[in-house]
């Protein structure tokens, strides 16, 4: 079972980042990976339960909402390696520390009205969104594994059976070859934790668009939305 990942930032709300392509359904497809959907506009409580910018995958819901029944689960930030490894799902935390409170907030708030770009399962996904609003950390290389703890699992588990398949031959006894393979899996998680990485700056969330090359593409919409609207007018 997959992890849904969001950033409290109080009175019961919280920040998380979904794909667009079921944001305006209403069809439980909570079974997806790593894609939890809810209800929008049929909270009881909270009106603005729901609330999302046109095509952004950045939504503000109520706890209840975001929860759908599952349990709470608090990730936990600045851990020590030794704790890190002891983990057996990846996931649940990371050796980045946290940001204050406030400029957390800030930057889910920030990025609830201007988006986080495209959702992408293994780049760019509700996890990503989270540890960047709680860590600041961008990746320098857009290409490959994004900051994603679940990701680098899903990856590291396949990796780590297959980089430890040539040893089988030398490791007669099951147990043998699976231990290899728990410590390839668990090393490939660490290597691949924000917190360790080497490929990584501190970006403010107000050039975050121009960093991942957001605004020029926002640009170029918008200057063919006005050469629509002129013809428009010319005709």
């Amino acid at each position: 079972m997959s992890n849904h990942v969001g950033i409290f930032v109080g009175g019961s709300k919280v920040v998380h980042f979904r794909p667009e392509r079921n944001l305006d359904s209403s069809i439980d497809t909570s079974s997806n990976l790593l894609d939890p959907t809810f209800p929008r506009s049929t909270c009881p409580t909270f009106p603005d339960c729901g609330f999302r910018q046109p095509n952004s995958g950045v939504v503000l819901s109520c706890l209840d909402c975001f929860l759908r029944n599952g349990s709470l689960y608090c990730f936990e930030y600045g851990v020590t390696p030794s704790v890190f490894l002891a983990k057996v799902r990846g996931g649940t935390c990371t050796t980045a520390a946290s940001d204050p409170l406030e400029t957390v907030i800030h930057r889910a708030m920030y990025l609830l009205q201007n988006g986080f770009g495209n959702y992408d399962i293994f780049e760019n996904n509700c996890e990503d969104f989270a540890l960047y609003c709680k860590t600041g950390l961008l990746i320098l290389d857009n290409l490959g594994i994004g900051r994603s703890g679940q990701a680098s699992s899903m990856i590291g588990a396949p990796l780590a059976a297959l980089l430890s398949s040539p040893l089988k031959l030398l490791m007669p006894s099951p147990i043998g070859v699976a231990t290899v393979t728990a410590g390839m899996y668990c090393m490939t998680r660490y290597a691949t934790d924000i917190g360790i990485r080497t490929d990584v700056i501190k970006v403010a969330v107000e050039d975050l668009a121009v960093k991942l090359g957001w605004a020029g593409r926002h640009d170029e919409a918008a200057e063919e939305n006005e050469a629509s609207n002129r013809q428009v007018v010319a005709l």
